[in-house]
């Protein structure tokens, strides 16, 4: 019988306690990629958070997870995205915890015996491969790569194509690739498929890992650009059924969207303190802070009042989401996708002016948040995509039809 469950309130202490005491001091690790030594310092703080508990806490308890509603783990979610390091640290990170969605709701007991409960353990990591060079990612079915039967029905999958911005691919165990698998089905929604990729197959090839900005990254913290030639799999590694890709596609954004916006309302709480702090201790001439400017002052009530607005926003979405399932939330996780992420893009952009030449340099956290979450604008479709969506169903209201 399972013990009683954690109040939420002690857990939400417990991960504010580890990302001040114990992740915030190893970012400079991080700024200066020594990943050397981070790596080694994060997996002890693993360790210790399987033993207070903390460990994948979107997971059910049979998986080592406490089970978590959505709504719990999306204010955890934000606890835990006052650093970078956060999410990974108590192992429900990005790609990992959608593939392990993925896993326990369409895979085969082959499947989650070989590659779900060993993600779940954290004994390996995986990658997520759908974003292609040659086509625009505003389009999910205009996909190049392949993956056609070798010798009929029970042949191998053999896939062929080029993906890139498959983030954590470096030092993957698998990846979970969308492959167009009947390009003549009628409806275009239907001709992609998922498959699970060992990354030691052959024909798997990781070429780099992406600079963003300058920052190229390594292991968990990268986005690689891969190589899918004549790479064969066997037949069971299709996930799902054929044809489904990118019905799996949307059921994993839709609670990924809320662990995604949850982190980036944590990054834009953790860019106002560091704003707030450096507007109180920064002094223009001796008496006179830069708190006392009334531009500064504007910017910090702006940023406290959109972190308020965007966390009940995703909140609501979350507990729909609970209530009534991904698909009925689609409107509202469309909306706290482009609002959240641009919120954060603002209060970022804030800190960093405050603290002027220093916001710029790796001296602080600021700059790395905002060269690798500037592309929260971009990823997971979009803002622009996501601004039609709401736009159309309230349109709807008012009796305009747009064809999309």
């Amino acid at each position: 019988m399972a013990g009683p469950r954690r109040p939420l309130d002690e857990t939400l202490r417990q991960a504010r306690s580890l990302v001040e005491d114990e992740l915030v001091p190893l970012e400079p690790l991080l700024l200066a990629e020594r990943f050397d030594e981070l790596e080694p310092a994060l997996e002890r703080v693993r360790r210790r958070v399987r033993e207070a508990g903390l460990w994948a806490p979107y997971l059910p308890k049979d998986l080592g997870g406490s089970g978590l509603a959505l709504a719990d783990f999306a204010r955890l979610s934000e606890e835990l995205g006052r650093s970078p390091l956060g999410h990974y640290a108590c192992h429900c990170q990005a790609p990992d915890v959608g593939n392990l969605e993925l896993l326990m709701l369409h895979g085969s007991e082959a499947q989650k015996e070989r590659w779900l409960r060993p993600l779940a353990r954290g004994e390996i990591r995986s990658c997520f491969a759908m974003t292609e060079p040659e086509h625009a990612g505003s389009n999910p079915v205009h996909l190049a790569t392949t993956a056609r039967r070798d010798g009929g029905d029970g042949g191998d999958w053999v896939i062929d194509g080029h993906k890139w911005f498959a983030s954590s691919a470096d030092g993957a165990a698998f990846a979970v690739v969308m492959a167009t698998t009947d390009p003549e089905a009628p409806h275009p929604y239907r001709r992609a498929s998922m498959l699970l990729v060992p990354t030691v197959a052959p024909g798997f090839r990781l070429v780099r890992n992406l600079p963003v900005m300058g920052d190229a990254g390594r292991g968990w913290f990268s986005h690689g650009e891969l190589r899918f030639e004549e790479c064969r799999v066997p037949a069971e590694n299709l996930l799902g059924p054929q044809g489904g890709g990118f019905a799996l596609a949307q059921e994993r954004l839709g609670p990924g969207r809320i662990h995604h916006t949850m982190r980036w309302i944590g990054l834009a709480e953790r860019a106002l303190h560091e704003m707030c702090s450096r507007a109180a201790t920064r002094e223009l001439a001796p008496g006179r802070p830069l708190a006392s400017r009334q531009a500064v002052q504007h910017w910090i009530a702006e940023s406290r009042a959109e972190i308020d607005a965007a966390r009940l926003l995703v909140l609501e979405a979350a507990r729909k989401i609970d209530r009534e399932g991904a698909p009925a939330a689609r409107v509202e996780v469309s909306a706290i996708k482009f609002f959240v992420a641009g919120v954060l893009d603002r209060v970022v952009d804030r800190a960093i002016q405050v603290h002027g030449a220093l916001g710029v340099t790796d001296l602080t956290v600021l700059s790395y948040v905002y060269r690798h979450e500037r592309a929260a604008r971009i990823y997971d479709g979009p803002d622009e995509v996501h601004k039609s969506v709401v736009a159309r169903r309230v349109l709807k209201d008012y009796g305009v039809e747009i064809e999309i």
